[in-house]
């Protein structure tokens, strides 16, 4: 059988690939309306949600009593960013696995009715995801380095989809399309109650992103970035994969030949893997037709968690994460709190909850490859899940990464009251690696979305943020000009409704973004070339452009409306003649606002 072909499965696990509209309805909540004089009120209630205690049962399940052994480390050549090599602690080859004691810990302290699982102090080898079940509290002692193998087939075997030479696979979603695939390094659908802890930072989840596979040269963070030498070339995520049809007509019969042709876009590229994955979405195939694993290379997640409902992630530090950190779908009450991350790989965004009602982001610090936090809620036609609302994020310092806070590029279902406060975006490194963006939104014609009810106050900038421009990539025959628009880096708060057009064929949904407030914002300078600088411009606002949509009919293109920045001081940009940029804004209220020490009151539209 054709593994695209229709896949025998059973009435349970048709249940399972169904359940996500279900919980979708049954664990939604009502929108937390905000107070019109004090929307940080609905914040606040938001906050008490999310911190009520979760309770577990007073019983703990050591895992050496099931069998499990401390591995024998020592050094191994790695990539520790996107393109830099160095040693990190690895296991040795051959040390011992405590997959099956991990695994039958959590099986006893569900069975039992809950408590906690303990890893206890040393370092240990899990050969295999670490699955979650509900009321169940995994806790990482102080000093405990759970190490996941770096060996794609131990996350391609325990799933609960068997997809032949492909593997036994998890019902996942990656970059908000829904697939079989990898199982998450700690996976979770449909629990309730559950929690994964540390004691504080020598708690670490080491997910040996870099770390090359056994007898080979190549790595997780090999299938989308830098290569060692000798590893296969075309093992990637954006190279033609020639296990997937050369036609979309085969697995959507329904289609016909020209609507299959728009989806394909007319490029090759769209069977890689990368590509091929949304475009399944876009022809409406059904998940369970949507299958990847071995053979192919879409990264597993290091956290996945999937209609999961209050959710504790606290007090532990991830390092070298083979894609997403953290990715929470469809859950309700979550409170990520006291997390340390550290993994500089591609695409290691920190934290992305999608399609989540009541997030608290508390204390968190990030040092990441990609975004630090980045809302989403969807893509193409998988929007099953719905909004993305009623997220709090505050307390917390961002030193690397794309985008501080960042919402999209997955947006298709709309996102909504999201309040941060309290936040540094410290930009540590950024003589070298700088922040790009602290307050971030990307989408564009074809991920569409809303964005309306976002609050940002009391944050800081001390080492400002990326001071070269990086002007985005319109399509030919755009309404803007080019190199105007710092859209990929540069500004500090950045709004781009044209984010990256040539990654999608079919561009026919257009965003929507109203209803944002900026307050209390101090961008401090930094010693560069220019001399004293602080970003390239403060503020770039790009709206939809009418130019990048491809449908078939005209389209409604809504400017970005109701957006107030106040009481802020941007520092001073490089590009001073031009301190911000605005296309396709609608009021634009700029209320003391000091940009390179002079001081606008002013109301804008482009």
């Amino acid at each position: 059988m054709n593994k695209h072909q229709a896949h025998p499965v059973n009435q349970k696990r048709r249940r399972l690939l169904q359940a996500g509209a279900v919980l979708a309805s049954s664990l939604s909540q009502p929108v937390l309306a905000a107070s019109k004089d004090d929307p940080w009120q609905a914040a606040q209630t938001i906050i008490d949600r999310c911190t009520r205690t979760l309770n577990f049962r007073q019983q703990d399940f050591v895992i050496t009593a099931y069998g499990a052994s401390e591995c024998e480390v020592g050094q191994a050549d790695a990539f520790i960013s996107h393109d830099e090599r160095g040693k990190v602690k690895a296991p040795k080859p051959g040390a011992a696995d405590s997959y099956p004691a991990i695994t039958a810990a959590i099986a006893a302290c569900h069975a039992t009715g809950g408590g906690r699982v303990l890893i206890p102090k040393g370092n240990w080898l899990c050969c295999g995801p670490m699955v979650l079940r509900s009321n169940v509290h995994v806790h990482l002692a102080a000093g405990a380095h759970l190490f996941f193998s770096n060996e794609p087939t131990d996350y391609a075997r325990h799933g609960d989809y068997d997809c032949g030479p492909n593997g036994k696979l998890v019902l996942s979603r990656w970059q908000s399309n829904d697939c079989l695939n990898f199982s998450p390094l700690v996976y979770a659908y449909g629990q309730q109650n559950i929690a994964l802890t540390g004691e504080d930072a020598t708690s670490i989840l080491d997910g040996q992103g870099g770390v090359a596979f056994p007898g080979s040269k190549d790595c997780w963070w090999g299938w989308a970035g830098r290569k060692a030498d000798g590893a296969p070339a075309n093992d990637r995520q954006s190279v033609v994969n020639p296990r997937n049809p050369a036609s979309l007509e085969s697995l959507a019969p329904g289609l016909s030949p020209e609507q299959a042709k728009l989806i394909e876009g007319g490029r090759e590229s769209w069977r890689s893997d990368h590509y091929f994955l949304p475009a399944l979405s876009e022809a409406g195939v059904p998940v369970e037709r949507r299958i990847f694993g071995l053979g192919h290379f879409l990264r597993p997640h290091m956290i996945q968690l999937i209609g999961c409902t209050d959710v504790l992630l606290q007090g532990y530090q991830v390092q070298a994460a083979p894609f997403w950190l953290h990715n929470p779908v469809n859950c309700r009450n979550v409170l990520f709190r006291n997390v340390q991350m550290n993994s500089m790989g591609p695409n290691s965004d920190g934290f992305d909850p999608e399609c989540c009602d009541n997030v608290l982001v508390d204390g968190c610090t990030f040092n990441t490859g990609d975004d630090c936090i980045a809302i989403k809620a969807g893509k193409n036609r998988d929007i099953q899940y719905g909004v993305t609302r009623n997220i709090v994020i505050q307390n917390s310092i961002m030193n690397s990464g794309h985008g501080g806070v960042t919402l999209g590029s997955e947006m298709a279902g709309g996102i909504e009251n999201i309040y941060v406060q309290n936040v540094e975006f410290r930009n540590l490194h950024w003589a070298s690696d700088a922040l790009r963006t602290a307050i971030r939104l990307k989408t564009n014609m074809n991920r569409g979305g809303f964005l309306r009810h976002l609050y940002v106050r009391y944050v800081t900038l001390p080492n400002g943020v990326q001071t070269k421009a990086s002007f985005s990539n319109l399509l030919p025959g755009s309404e803007v000009p080019p190199r105007s628009a710092s859209v990929g880096g540069g500004a500090v708060v950045t709004f781009d409704c044209d984010y990256a057009p040539r990654d999608d064929v079919m561009r026919i949904r257009s965003p929507q973004v109203s209803h944002v407030y900026i307050s209390g914002v101090k961008v401090s300078n930094v010693n560069t070339d220019q001399g004293a600088r602080s970003c390239y411009q403060a503020i770039v606002l790009l709206g939809p452009l009418k130019s990048s949509y491809n449908g078939p009919d005209k389209p409604v293109v809504s400017p970005i409306t109701n957006v107030t920045i106040s009481d802020c001081d941007f520092g001073t940009p490089v590009n001073d003649k031009q301190a911000w940029f605005i296309h396709n804004v609608r009021d634009l209220v700029l209320r003391n606002v000091t940009i390179a020490n002079k001081v606008y009151n002013e109301v804008l539209s482009a």
